[in-house]
């Protein structure tokens, strides 16, 4: 299986255990020589809205995942998706950079909210039909 780029979405139904499917998913991926990864955006919106008691587990996850750095290819990448899909699509920056990190590094990303990146050159973990149990 290809490398994952996984998104603050789902890091959230993880470090919550919300949601059953993602759970299930996030531990066979965990179980599994899959590598995973995620973009220090990601990192800022888990910590931005974390409650203090879920300090401890962000510091475990976020130990486990290794972040890719955003870097001059990552922002020139973002900068052309802002320009084409801001005003259609209300793109956002983070989810402009994270995208691109997906893009540019060839990982799968793993996201409930496929319309924030309407990119063709971004592929995701899992196909469309299995996008309802999500």
């Amino acid at each position: 299986m290809k490398a994952i780029l996984i998104d603050s979405d789902i890091l959230i139904e993880v470090t919550r255990g919300r949601n059953s499917a993602v759970l299930a998913h996030w531990d066979r991926l965990s179980a599994s020589e899959t590598p995973l990864f995620c973009s220090p955006v990601t990192i800022a919106e888990l910590w931005h809205g974390a409650f203090p008691a879920e300090h401890a587990i962000l510091n475990r996850l976020f130990t486990a995942i290794e972040a890719i750095p955003i870097d001059a290819a990552v922002g020139r990448r973002a900068g052309e998706y802002l320009s084409h899909f801001r005003k259609s699509h209300r793109m956002e920056l983070g989810d402009a950079l994270i995208g691109a990190t997906a893009s540019v590094h060839s990982l799968q990303l793993w996201t409930r909210h496929r319309r924030h990146y309407p990119m063709p050159d971004v592929s995701f973990s899992r196909n469309r039909q299995d996008l309802s149990c999500f």
